[in-house]
């Protein structure tokens, strides 16, 4: 099985600048990126820069049709793959957009999304394909380390990003060029 994973981190924002507002949570102004993983951790893509004063799900649409178009035009094949978000990104929108790219959500329920059960068919959630969100977590404690990317002094978006950028293919390579373990 393949599987993709979506989450969201926002970086404090010092000097303000670009899509930055005021998130409530962080008590500062913020910026926000979701970056998608994969099972091992590789960083693919990642959505634009987006407003931290908005949830993560926040025009979620286009910035996964983005982003898996994206992938698609580096050769990815998405069919069948699982693609994991936390329950911040249960939405109508972003699972067609799933389903359109033929990948298979696999999203936690939002339980404040509705207030009695959904009609119809049951929504497709496996919890034991929901623990490989685990490396996606591990990727942003990689990305933690660069500290230039936990506080935003960059005023325009293009230069925080390609940060950001930087980071992801840093992440990357540290998997590429990895020593093996001696002690194996």
């Amino acid at each position: 099985m393949r599987y993709l994973n979506l989450d969201g981190s926002h970086a404090i924002a010092k000097k303000g600048g670009e899509s930055v507002a005021y998130q409530g949570r962080k008590k500062a102004k913020t910026s926000n990126i979701l970056p998608i993983t994969d099972a091992q951790g590789y960083v693919l893509a990642s959505t634009g820069m987006v407003a931290g004063n908005h949830h993560d799900a926040f025009d979620l649409k286009p910035h996964l049709q983005r982003a898996f178009g994206d992938l698609k035009r580096l050769g990815f094949d998405l069919m069948g793959v699982y693609f994991n978000a936390d329950s911040a990104f249960d939405t109508l929108p972003a699972r067609k957009v799933c389903f359109n790219y033929g990948l298979i959500p696999n999203i936690a329920e939002n339980k404040r999304n509705r207030k009695r059960p959904k009609r119809g068919r049951k929504r497709l959630f496996d919890p034991l394909i929901y623990q490989h969100r685990f490396v996606s977590e591990r990727s942003f404690a990689w990305m933690d380390k660069f500290r230039a990317l936990l506080l935003r002094f960059d005023r325009l978006d293009t230069a925080f990003l390609g940060a950001y950028h930087l980071a992801f293919a840093l992440i990357n390579l540290r998997h590429t060029f990895a020593q093996p373990n001696k002690f194996k």
